[in-house]
């Protein structure tokens, strides 16, 4: 798991910065520089929950359910965000909301774990 989630981070940073310079150069491009923006906030995202997953903070099931709450509305929110501008469509109905509402529960879903982990005291979790 930890090397998948080295390369989503690595995805994610390439598409963050490829967005940003397309958007920094084409008129009517907002849209790109927000999905520019997810891409680049998540990327170190992912780099962190890979280091968790060498740690004995969270159980790697927990981590691996975030990590895929987090890639799945990533691709929906910046692929919608990007397709409107290269497509001039959707990429289908309500992929945005639908893909940042995955974020947010994947945040959720990370931050449960932990509160969830500390709780239950500073011993190797649950599933590893």
């Amino acid at each position: 798991m930890p090397g998948l989630l080295v390369a989503l981070a690595g995805i994610a940073g390439a598409l963050g910065v490829a967005l940003s310079a397309v958007g920094a150069h084409r008129a009517g491009a907002e849209n790109l520089i927000t999905a520019a923006q997810f891409l680049l906030f998540h990327a170190p995202a992912f780099l962190a929950l890979a280091a968790l997953s060498h740690g004995r903070v969270l159980p790697r099931w927990a981590i691996g359910i975030g990590a895929l709450l987090l890639a799945a509305g990533l691709g929906g929110f910046a692929g919608d965000l990007a397709s409107r501008v290269f497509l001039d469509r959707r990429l289908f109905p309500m992929a945005a909301p639908i893909g940042g509402s995955l974020m947010i529960i994947g945040w959720l879903w990370v931050g449960i774990a932990g509160v969830v982990s500390m709780l239950r005291g500073a011993g190797a979790p649950d599933g590893r």
